[in-house]
């Protein structure tokens, strides 16, 4: 099984510095494997995104599911979005069961991070083999575009 992780910023650029929040990105990366091998591929992201959350919090770490978010532009709703995860109010995670990443799957992660003002997230993909993708957003999204969660 080949298990390919990469980090970039909005650049597309790679950094081997130290990563902002690199701590908690470290546990949901090491979870995300071994949730991979332990179900293999071929469920339907839900179950990954549950089983990823009960590693997470056994871990001691706080697991927020289907987190709502609804965007405005010009003080009008104009979408809504879910992030699949949001870890210790830091991290936002995208589960996906794709034969193989997209770079959809990071512009979508990135739009996410500047509309809900998280610097971090990590694309996960449990297809065949275990993907991972490290996104950072270093500015805010335009100033007329804001998100808030829904609770």
């Amino acid at each position: 099984m080949v298990n390919r992780h990469s980090d970039s910023d909005e650049s597309g650029g790679e950094d081997e510095s130290e990563f902002l929040h690199a701590a908690t990105t470290h546990v949901i990366i090491g979870a995300s494997y071994a949730l991979h091998n332990e179900l293999g591929f071929g469920f339907l992201e839900a179950v990954y995104s549950n089983g990823l959350a009960v590693l997470l919090r056994d871990a001691g770490h706080r697991v927020d599911r289907e987190v709502k978010f609804k965007i405005e532009f010009h003080g009008k709703i104009i979408g809504r979005y879910r992030a699949d995860l949001i870890v210790d109010d830091k991290v936002i995670v995208e589960v996906k069961c794709a034969r193989a990443l997209d770079p959809t799957h990071s512009a979508q992660l990135l739009n996410y991070l500047r509309a809900s003002g998280l610097e971090v997230g990590l694309v996960l993909n449990f297809g065949h083999s275990a993907e991972i993708k490290r996104v950072v957003s270093t500015r805010r999204g335009p100033g007329s575009v804001k998100a808030s969660r829904i609770v």
